[in-house]
């Protein structure tokens, strides 16, 4: 199972064979994205809400093929919906790793959401505590308590950003512009919030998934303002995301140099560190370090 979470694909609930492949379950392998959402919410029609959690329910507890695939997280409805029980009952099960709670503007709603999840788990012999909880802002209201939210519930691991959603809330045109300027305050809050926090921040979707070079520079933009990682609706979209949150060859060569100046340095016994013509401080040197480690987990 991936330990990394830098491709969040959103997936229909209703569509068995979606499901399938995304997972990785039978005949498919599972493929590059680091974690699944199985959709209740927006990309699932009304008529096929039932199905849709039937379908997720049947296919949480079934292994990937091969024994490892992404993480299995289910995006429900509001919470505070008449959908919203239903959802939770059908997701919370063994295999679930957990849920993505969509437009939430207040504290409180994750409080609520994280009640729920106790009596579920007790109910199917989970710990309590074992579903974990992404969540999403989606409007001006949520960006404005976005540090709140993120740290309200231990279960919270991050927020994600609802680019669609928000740019509606604020009423921005259709069409997006170059490089999405027009959201950048509000990206980037969300990051602040998240780092203030220490919760990962995931980006919102690229919507064109024929533009691939769109989609880069969209999460080349993401990543330079300090997202962790980025959702997507369609797996061809994943080779691009994975290489843009992953350290590029660049930037693991780098760090040996930086980490390599720093051993000299303290094996002469020396205070400073000088790298280039400059001296290196120690946030530089631990970023090195960190990316190091996840190069290395990465297997780079």
């Amino acid at each position: 199972m991936s330990a990394f979470m830098r491709s969040l694909m959103f997936v229909p609930g209703h569509r068995q064979r979606m499901v399938d492949r995304a997972l990785g379950l039978g005949e498919f392998a599972p493929g590059e994205v680091d974690v699944v959402m199985l959709d209740m919410e927006d990309g699932v029609p009304v008529a096929e809400k039932d199905n849709a959690r039937s379908v997720i329910a049947g296919s949480l507890g079934r292994p990937s093929n091969g024994g490892c695939g992404p993480l299995r997280y289910v995006r429900i409805n509001a919470i505070g919906s008449d959908r919203c029980d239903p959802d939770l009952a059908a997701a919370v099960r063994l295999g679930l790793n957990g849920v993505v709670a969509p437009k939430v503007d207040w504290p409180d709603d994750l409080v609520t959401l994280s009640k729920l999840l106790d009596t579920l788990e007790l109910k199917v012999g989970m710990p309590i505590g074992t579903v974990q909880i992404i969540a999403a802002v989606e409007g001006g209201l949520g960006l404005l308590n976005a540090y709140r939210i993120a740290c309200v519930s231990p279960r919270t691991i991050g927020l994600m950003f609802g680019a669609e959603d928000y740019a509606l809330d604020i009423g921005l045109p259709a069409q997006r512009e170059s490089e999405a300027a027009e959201l950048i305050f509000a990206r980037s809050s969300v990051v602040n919030a998240c780092a203030a926090a220490h919760r990962f921040s995931f980006d919102g979707v690229w919507p064109d998934i024929r533009d691939m070079e769109g989609l880069r520079v969209d999460a080349l933009q993401s990543r330079r303002l300090g997202f962790t990682g980025k959702s997507m609706i369609h797996p061809g979209q994943a080779p691009v995301v994975n290489e843009v949150f992953s350290p590029s060859a660049a930037d693991i060569a780098y760090a040996k140099r930086v980490m390599q100046a720093f051993e000299e340095a303290q094996a002469r016994g020396d205070g400073a560190v000088a790298f280039g013509g400059q001296l290196l401080d120690l946030p530089i040197i631990e970023r090195a370090r960190r990316t190091l480690d996840v190069a290395r987990a990465l297997g780079q």
